[in-house]
Order: C-alpha cells, then structure tokens, then sequence
C-alpha cells in the first residue's frame, strides 16, 4: 500500500469510528492484527459484537467503497474474528454481526454508508 493509500485509509477508518459511535456503537479494538491479517475495528452494539471492514475509496470510478469487498475478503473477516474472539475469550457467548463502513471521498464531499450484517 502506498503512503497516500495508507492516509487515504486511516482517514476513512477515523471517519467510520466516529459514524459508529454517533450511532451508539461502542469500539473495543482497532486496527487488530494477527499473523493471518486484520480487522479494522471490533465494536459493540448492545448485546451485540460487531466486526466492522472499512473501505474507503477517492472516488467512485473503480466502483463504490462496498464493492471491494469480496467473498474471499469477508471469509478472511470471519476467520480473524474467530480468532479474536478466542484470543479475548468471548467463545460463542456473544451474539456476532460483520457490518461494512464505506466511505467515500468526493472533490466536495464525504460519504459514510454503514451497511449492517452483510457477511
């Protein structure tokens, strides 16, 4: 990833979290990262662990944000997320919902679209 890609992302990840929490979702990690990848933000909604992919685009001439989400991609997610849940010892205690934060950044405009249990 380039330096401008990695800013670009960070960006978009802030931008996510802060839409998360003014919609009453609580993070517990971020950026959390094993030998098999990451996962942009683990965060509670009630009752309810949600793991979040974040995909942040410039612009939507390659498509929009959500659309680089692959199936492949979204069975790495569920992989990490079992592993984090091991790793914290949560088990299958907890309820478990994967949700998709695309943001997009326009010349003029930023758009954030939480798309909730996707994968």
């Amino acid at each position: 990833m380039t330096n401008t890609n990695q800013i670009v992302g960070r960006f978009g990840e802030r931008l996510a979290v802060r839409h998360l929490i003014a919609r009453g979702l609580v993070p517990l990690d971020r950026n959390w990262r094993c030998p098999s990848g990451e996962i942009d933000v683990v965060a509670r909604d009630g009752p309810v662990l949600v793991f979040v992919e974040v995909k942040t685009r410039r612009g939507a001439k390659f498509g929009a944000p959500a659309e680089a989400v692959s199936a492949d991609k979204a069975r790495r997610v569920r992989r990490l997320a079992a592993r984090w849940l091991a790793t914290h010892g949560a088990g299958d205690r907890r309820q478990v919902r994967f949700d998709v934060v695309a943001v997009l950044l326009g010349a003029d405009t930023v758009g954030v679209r939480h798309l909730r249990g996707v994968f």
